[in-house]
């Protein structure tokens, strides 16, 4: 079976070679090879995706898994992963298919948009989410798929590491309600110590999706040793609000060894510590990994609780149908 599917964002350079611009790596190839992200190859002067249509994962989950909070809480939604990543972070905790290509993983399953929209209607699911691995990397199927399901009234979400060139992620926008966006660290050291990759366009692709007025929330995994720094992570929280808003809802996650580290795990103290920093500046700032009232919503207003949540189970106490406070009115979630 040919897995090669026609790929778009690239140009034709000097000597046949191939240069992919879908992402700020720019990799630049020679017939036959595989850029960093392990699924984009070069073949006579053109560019081809090995994962059109070829996923390692659908299933419905929860919304709050991925995690969005003020995204249509408490419903579940279709979530597709395939493998690769254009982000080589040392701590993946996904690594299994992030970190392989298309040719090392016999697991993958073959699936066309019209399946996928058909099993969206099937399973009750609002929406489809593009996730488990960086969906970047296989942005030719999450445009198709997105677009058909853009025109049949299904939601989509893209749950991504935001490392992308802007024109095609303003393709993306044009099709995704909902995003999920890793911001690793606001240390550029970081990202290219730790992820192979680089800060600014990650804050690029950030202002560019809260400018465009799409749903975004912000998820920062806390690492003991390499972005932990309370000073950095006051800067970035503070940009945050400042370039993004102080409603941007803001994920601080735990961390466990996985892949190539070997720090610590993050003490829970770690992050209930942070979320008093961020706080300061942010509206809605949760503690998925923990248990307690770091998970619920309350007004930012009159801090009537709104909503409860244990592990993935939510309960609606404080809100109204329309997304409001029902004891002072304040307008919280859009998307209800």
């Amino acid at each position: 079976m040919d897995t090669m599917h026609p790929a778009r964002w690239y140009d034709t350079a000097e000597s046949g070679l191939v240069r992919c611009i879908l992402c700020p790596h720019n990799c630049l190839l020679k017939d036959g090879k595989t850029g960093n992200c392990r699924v984009r190859t070069a073949k006579d002067g053109k560019l081809y995706t090995e994962v059109y249509g070829r996923l390692s994962a659908i299933h419905l989950d929860p919304i709050e898994k991925k995690p969005l909070y003020h995204f249509f809480p408490g419903r579940r939604i279709l979530s597709l992963g395939s493998v690769g990543c254009n982000l080589h972070c040392k701590f993946c905790q996904n690594c299994e298919i992030s970190q392989v290509g298309a040719k090392d993983a016999s697991f993958l399953e073959d699936v066309t948009v019209h399946q996928i929209l058909a099993r969206t209607k099937v399973s009750g699911s609002f929406g489809i989410a593009y996730t488990y691995n960086e969906p970047v990397v296989w942005f030719e199927f999450v445009m198709d798929v997105a677009a058909r399901a853009k025109e049949a009234g299904i939601r989509n979400v893209m749950v991504t590491n935001g490392f992308i060139n802007p024109d095609p992620l303003d393709e993306l926008i044009e099709v995704i309600d909902a995003f999920s966006v890793d911001l690793k660290a606001f240390d550029n050291t970081f990202y290219h110590d730790q992820t192979a990759s680089s800060l600014q366009p990650v804050l690029a692709s950030l202002k560019k999706i809260a400018g465009a007025g799409r749903h975004l929330e912000i998820v920062n995994l806390l690492i003991p040793g390499l972005n932990d720094d309370p000073a950095a992570f006051e800067a970035m929280v503070k940009w945050i609000s400042s370039e993004l808003g102080r409603n941007t809802v803001l994920h601080l996650s735990a961390y466990f060894p996985r892949y190539r580290s070997t720090a610590p795990p993050t003490p829970p103290a770690l992050l209930t510590k942070f979320r008093e920093i961020a706080t300061a500046y942010l509206d809605f700032v949760y503690t998925g990994n923990l248990p307690g009232e770091q998970s619920n919503t309350f007004c930012p207003s009159c801090h009537n609780l709104l909503v409860s949540r244990v592990g993935y189970d939510v309960i609606f106490s404080g809100v109204a149908q329309n997304g409001c406070c029902k004891s002072c009115g304040q307008t919280v979630f859009q998307n209800f």
